[in-house]
């Protein structure tokens, strides 16, 4: 009989390339993981790993454990997840991946609404951008995550995973209340010459921003690179940048800058995203149901304040 958390630890290699990175994951000493691996070749009678510089690599005959490795756990995870839906209380620990103008926005009153409504469920909330969360809760790292997408930039899929949309918000051009220099800024097009604040390279808003700064005929000058949209604020409010801004960051804070409209009004996405396996388990259904009634009367509030306006 082959030990299921040896499986666990080979499954875990495929995954994280790394005897390294298996061992943090798991929280063991790479000593101790190397170990087990060693211990489930015997258990096997093949070789599951070869050296490949200073790597490991799996062998065919590993691959074929961590398939169905990969089935097995996710068996376990569903029978775990029945077992606790059987209890008439929902308890549990809940490790949640966001993004973070999602995490202002949201997690305040859904905490609140946690610990009131389910005080025996235990959030853990680390903040991650969208397309390293998602993988992470695939890896099994998290158990949920609040992910975005933004027009015609699809997130990343992987199987396993679904996806229920949480909210939409619109994408504005924020620019600083009495514009930049005092120029006046009527259209993205207007921008052309202003310095920008985005994302690093590699996140989705900045690619989308740099696509819509280029359909407006132009190549945006950008100066400034902060993942932190506070910051970015903090430079559009001081007259220091332009910037492509979603609503959502204006939750539970007043509207400082100016924001106009784009082409085509485009909004981006939010949606949760979790494993298959897991999804009917208790404390992550009563996390996303929240979520939905927080994201839900948001957007009523902002709809209504659309309406004063």
């Amino acid at each position: 009989m082959l030990d299921v958390r040896r499986l666990r630890l080979l499954h875990e290699l495929k995954i994280r390339g790394t005897l390294a990175e298996v061992a943090d994951a798991m929280q063991y000493s790479p000593s101790s993981v190397s170990q087990q691996l060693t211990l489930l070749e015997k258990e096997a009678g093949v070789e599951l790993l070869r050296k490949a510089g200073r790597r490991v690599q799996l062998t065919p005959q590993a691959e074929i454990l961590v398939a169905h490795t990969a089935a097995l756990l996710e068996t376990l995870e569903r029978a775990e997840t029945e077992l606790v839906a059987s209890l008439s209380m929902v308890t549990g620990t809940v490790r949640l991946a966001v993004f973070q103008s999602a995490a202002l926005a949201l997690l305040p009153d859904f905490l609140s609404i946690m610990r009131k409504e389910y005080p025996e469920v235990r959030v853990e909330m680390t903040q991650r951008e969208p397309e390293t969360a998602l993988y992470e809760t695939w890896a099994r790292d998290f158990d949920l995550v609040v992910a975005e997408q933004y027009p015609g930039h699809a997130a990343p899929h992987h199987s396993g995973l679904d996806r229920v949309t949480l909210t939409s918000d619109a994408i504005r051009l924020a620019t600083p209340p009495i514009g930049l220099g005092g120029e006046a800024v009527s259209s993205l097009a207007d921008t052309a010459s202003m310095p920008w604040v985005m994302e690093p390279r590699g996140a989705a808003s900045r690619h989308w921003a740099e696509q819509a700064c280029r359909s407006a005929g132009f190549e945006p000058d950008v100066r400034y690179e902060t993942a932190d949209l506070q910051a970015q604020i903090r430079l559009i409010e001081s007259g220091n940048a332009v910037a492509l801004m979603p609503d959502l960051v204006w939750t539970g804070r007043s509207r400082t800058v100016q924001l106009l409209d784009l082409p085509g009004l485009p909004k981006r996405t939010v949606f949760t995203s979790t494993r298959t396996a897991g999804r009917i388990h208790p404390a992550t259904a009563a996390c996303r149901e929240v979520l939905e009634r927080v994201a839900e009367a948001q957007q009523q509030d902002a709809e209504q304040q659309a309406d004063a306006d």
